[in-house]
Parts: structure tokens; sequence; C-alpha cells
């Protein structure tokens, strides 16, 4: 096992040993926890097994509610505002920052839910993070529609990432960051690369060769954490070490039936509050779910099981469940 970062970054402070981002031998990333390499019988096993709730999911019509409203792109203040999926805006320190953007259709997967604004309407971005290469979070489409009206953006990603995302975009402004590691940005805020227990792959023979991962926001007087996809794991409470304050942590709760074949990247709504209580975080916001119907579950399932949970009392912070294209104020 090999053990890699980017030179050309500074690592963080961190209360564990840290060697760097594993590499097996040959070159492909790995998680740091539950190395796990997804089979070509395991997909099978899923797409053929019975699905007992088959007939609740072709009929559940549900969607988020949406805000039709441009109004945050003029308001000046920080705020969060979520697109649906795992798409955010994110002003913070004045600072215009976008997540995993992904405007349109998807290759195999219509929006269940629509986009809230004219995407057209994004400019004066600042930073644009990109956290792996999965379609669902890395269109070609919608990046290269925001290189067109946003030539001074900045994009932050994992290694390996630069290839594609400069293809997409041809800006010569990407950085490509390991886990545990801090970006140079405006001094009005830091971003920091930090592991997510996924996987990663877009062609036929590039598994796990460009890095997956979750950011950590600061600015304004705020921490912004955004998990990506991830399934469950000790790095949860590791983040609870090395940022004491997370004031929102924006985390997933969908795509997560069958267990057996989605509990390696991604996380239910049960361990989505496990994970948000590791941290101690004092907001969760909940993501990825009611846009792309992914996985087995109903598409409303995820939302109603998280609301189950929040009425036993099982999540210690304040629950925020946004309407897309909603604006919340930080």
């Amino acid at each position: 096992m090999e053990y890699v970062s980017n030179p050309d970054l500074p690592g963080m402070q961190l209360p564990f040993e840290w060697k760097g981002t594993p590499v097996d031998d040959e070159g492909r990333f790995v998680n740091h926890e539950f190395p796990h390499q997804y089979s070509f019988f395991e997909f099978l096993k899923w797409r053929f097994q019975r699905n007992p709730q088959k007939a609740e999911r072709k009929a559940d019509t549900w969607h988020p509610e949406i805000v039709y409203s441009e109004d945050f792109l003029h308001s000046g203040k920080d705020c969060i505002v979520w697109f649906g999926h795992a798409s955010f805006f994110i002003r913070l320190g004045g600072l215009n920052i976008l997540i995993d953007p992904v405007f349109y259709n998807i290759p195999f997967f219509k929006r269940h839910t629509p986009f809230p604004i004219d995407p057209a309407k994004l400019k004066g971005i600042d930073y644009i993070l990109v956290s792996h290469n999965h379609l669902d979070h890395c269109d070609k489409h919608s990046l290269q529609l925001l290189a067109r009206n946003n030539p001074q953006a900045t994009y932050l990603t994992g290694l390996k990432m630069d290839s594609l995302l400069k293809r997409f975009t041809h800006s010569g402004q990407v950085q490509t960051s390991g886990w545990y590691q801090q970006y140079h940005t405006d001094d009005r805020i830091k971003v920091f690369f930090l592991p997510a227990r996924h996987w990663s792959k877009r062609g036929f023979r590039d598994l796990n060769r460009q890095l997956w991962g979750a950011f950590v926001i600061q600015g304004g007087g705020k921490t912004i954490y955004f998990a990506s996809d991830s399934g469950y794991g000790s790095h949860f409470k590791d983040l609870g070490q090395i940022f004491p304050v997370i004031d929102y942590s924006i985390i997933g709760i969908g795509a997560y039936k069958p267990a057996f074949f989605m509990k390696q990247s991604h996380i239910s709504p049960a361990d989505a509050v496990k994970a948000v209580n590791d941290m101690n975080a004092r907001t969760m916001i909940p993501m990825h779910y009611g846009t792309f119907n992914l996985a087995d579950e109903p598409i409303s399932d995820p939302i109603k099981t998280l609301y189950a949970l929040e009425q036993e009392g099982a999540i210690h912070g304040r629950l925020e469940h946004l309407k897309v294209g909603e604006e919340l104020d930080v």
C-alpha cells in the first residue's frame, strides 16, 4: 500500500496519525476503512433479486417542495440553498460556492424534481466543488455551462480529477487534493478535503482511479460539512474531533436499499443520524433524495424515515429540512 497527497497543498493538524490517502498496488484509491470493490456478481444479485417495495416504489409520486426564486442570487447574505440531490449553492464569507452542480437529466435517470432556477443565471461563482466523478455529482453539460458563464471560477476536487474537469471546463484553475488537505483559497474562507466511504468509476477501466471525498468549508464564523456520498464509518467521529463546532452537516439519506449492496457507499437515514450525532453537528441538512430514483426504496422513503427518527428524539441537534430552491440564512 502506498500513501499519497498533493505536495502543493498543506496537510491538516490531526489528533491521530495520518500517512496520506491510500493507493493499492494497481494505483487505485482505497477507502482507509472498510476497503471494498464492487463485483459484477454483487451488481447482478441486486438487479435480479426481488424488491419487496417494488409496487410501492412504482406508485410513489412524492417529490420535495420547490421554491422558484432567484432572490438568493442577489441577497448578498451568507446562505445555503439546496438545488436537489447533492447540488448546493453556498455563500460564505461573501464568496459564492457551488457543490456538485447537476442541472439536467443524467444518463439512465431523469430528474424526478426539476431544477429550481434557470442555471444560466448562476454567474459570479468563485468556487465550484466536485466531490467525485459519478454522473449524479459530476455532470459534463452542467460544468460546461458554468465554465462559459464563470471563467473566473476555481474548481476544487480530489486527486487525479483534474484531467476530467479540465476536459469539461478548459479551465486551468483546478486544484486536486488528497484526504485531510487544505486548498488554496481566498482568505475569507477555508476549504478542506476529507475522507468518505465511497468509490469512483466513470468508464469501463477507471475503477477508483480518481479520488472521492467530502468537504469542510469555513467562513463568516461558520463551519459547514458536506458529506458527499458515503457509507457509515469512523470518519464521522474523527471529523468531530478535528472540528469541535460543526454548524451545518449536509449529509445523504437516500439510495440505501438494498442494504447489502448500498451500505458500502451510501448511508441510510438511521446511520446518517448516527453520523451527525458522532460529529456533534448543530444542524442536520439531509440531501441525496427526492431527485433521482437511484435505488430500491420508494422516493419518499428516506425523508419519511428521517421524520420518524426526529419524532423519536434520535437527532441530537436540529433537523433543517430544506425545500428545493429555499434560501437558508447562515
